[in-house]
């Protein structure tokens, strides 16, 4: 007989009632289905199908409501709560939020989710038979995943980021595409579970795309150009760099490549707003 496990479906025959709900049983262990958890169609001479997971004091219990989300089955579950020793806890549809642990989380803090974002995952127990959540893994994301198209480079897209690594970011879009994010291609790096914009920069052959989150050049000029001339502003009318300033310096300061600096600051000049000497940039009176 498989014994209750926290995080599955079960269908239990409904053993006794009790001021405060019904017990259930599979013939062997008791659970208790609370009258808060009972569904319109309940009929105890039925047997019950029903969700268990652990209540609020770590007791096995059983919902009427079902959730997508059960031990070996995926969806995306809404951050509700952040606690920073124990990780962000996440809503299946149920009374009772799920944790997902810091242990499975970015090890930097300020990557993990935040309220409001979202997570694909799953359910597990550990050693001890306790419920949390799971995310999904590389494999189980290219299961789900759908292949870009030729046409579609260039597109705009939003997606969700499932994945973080060194180098960059992994999101799966809104059409299911799986793509990357170089972190040479985003001005800072995205959360877990963070929704963002982008642009396919990058087709593949297996039919997931590169995205870059930096705007087209013609969008990015006004934002670019504006940055740099508040700065020289805040300065007294000059700065230390110029077209020919390293590109490291230049992305430490502005936060920009060195492509789109002096595009910016090339559009500054052409309209007249400032100009170079010396390896400096002043403003022109």
């Amino acid at each position: 007989m498989t014994k209750l496990q926290a995080g599955t479906v079960q269908t239990l025959k409904v053993e006794r009632q009790a001021p405060f709900g019904y017990f259930l049983s599979n013939g062997k262990e008791d659970v208790l289905l609370h009258n808060n958890e009972l569904s319109e169609d309940f009929d105890a001479s039925q047997p019950q199908t029903v969700f268990l997971y652990q209540d609020h004091q770590g007791r096995l219990s059983a919902t009427m409501t079902i959730p997508t989300i059960k031990i070996g089955s995926y969806d995306w579950a809404e951050v509700v709560a952040v606690k920073p020793k124990l990780g962000v806890f996440v809503s299946i549809g149920i009374s009772k939020d799920i944790l997902i642990s810091m242990d499975d989380l970015p090890d930097i803090i300020d990557l993990w989710p935040v309220k409001g974002d979202q997570l694909y995952c799953s359910l597990k127990t550990d050693k001890k038979g306790r419920l949390f959540g799971a995310l999904a893994t590389e494999n189980v994301m290219h299961e789900i995943a759908e292949q870009a198209a030729e046409d579609d480079f260039n597109k705009n897209i939003a997606g969700r980021v499932y994945r973080l690594i060194k180098e960059g970011s992994f999101i799966i879009t809104e059409e299911g595409f799986l793509g990357f994010i170089h972190k040479s291609e985003r001005r800072e790096e995205p959360r877990l579970g963070q929704k963002i914009e982008g642009r396919i920069i990058e087709v593949k052959e297996d039919g997931s795309v590169n995205v870059s989150l930096l705007g087209r050049s013609h969008e990015t000029m006004d934002t670019d150009a504006e940055k740099i001339y508040v700065y020289l502003e805040g300065r007294n009318g000059s700065m230390p760099y110029s077209d020919k300033s390293h590109p490291d310096d230049i992305k430490a300061r502005f936060n920009m490549s060195k492509a789109a600096f002096k595009r910016a600051l090339g559009r500054l000049m052409k309209e007249g707003k400032v100009y170079q000497k010396e390896g400096w940039t002043y403003i022109k009176e």
